[in-house]
């Protein structure tokens, strides 16, 4: 077994307040291993890009002491950061987990996730929280039935259900599934 050893770190952010701590948790591990650390936002199609010192800003807010290049990049985020780890031969790609469940995550997706699935390198996701989460950790409410079709499931939406919307989202509206 080989020791893990980084010299590249890829840091993605979208400028939230969860992309801003996983740059943290980045930046620490690219001055831990003396690694360079890229620090890209993919701006989705149809998307405005915004302000054109949001990537500096992001960099700067991440402190003195890295060697990092920037990279603003458009496309499919999770498609376009998996690119850019391969591109880039990246070992270790750091980002914020939005925590969405439900609805939101169903009918949206997961950018942290796919990428998790589908790059060769290893993937660090960092989770929302905040300050009362720290505090304090509430039980995670589960459900008994899909709230779509009301089949046993204990996700707000069952995977049929869940493909359906996926389906339907894909083919305009046009789609169908009864539970």
């Amino acid at each position: 077994m080989s020791a893990f050893t980084v010299s590249q770190v890829l840091f993605p952010t979208d400028y939230s307040d969860v992309s801003r701590a996983a740059g943290h948790m980045a930046a620490d591990l690219a001055r831990r291993f003396n690694a360079r650390l890229h620090v890209i936002h993919v701006v989705p199609p149809v998307t405005d890009p915004g302000p054109p010192e949001s990537l500096p800003s992001a960099l700067a807010d991440l402190g003195p002491g890295l060697d990092a290049v920037t990279a603003l990049v458009f496309g499919r985020p999770a498609r376009e950061i998996v690119s850019y780890a391969s591109r880039h031969g990246i070992d270790v790609i750091v980002m914020g987990t939005h925590g969405r469940t439900g609805v939101s995550r169903a009918l949206l997706g997961s950018v942290a996730e796919a990428v998790a699935r589908h790059a060769s390198c290893t993937v660090l996701t960092v989770p929302a929280t905040t300050e009362e989460d720290t505090r304090e950790r509430k039980p995670r409410i589960v459900n008994e039935a899909c709230v779509a079709c009301g089949a046993p499931s204990e996700d707000l939406i069952c995977e049929g259900c869940r493909a359906a919307i996926r389906s339907d989202t894909a083919l305009g509206g046009r789609g169908s599934h009864r539970g």
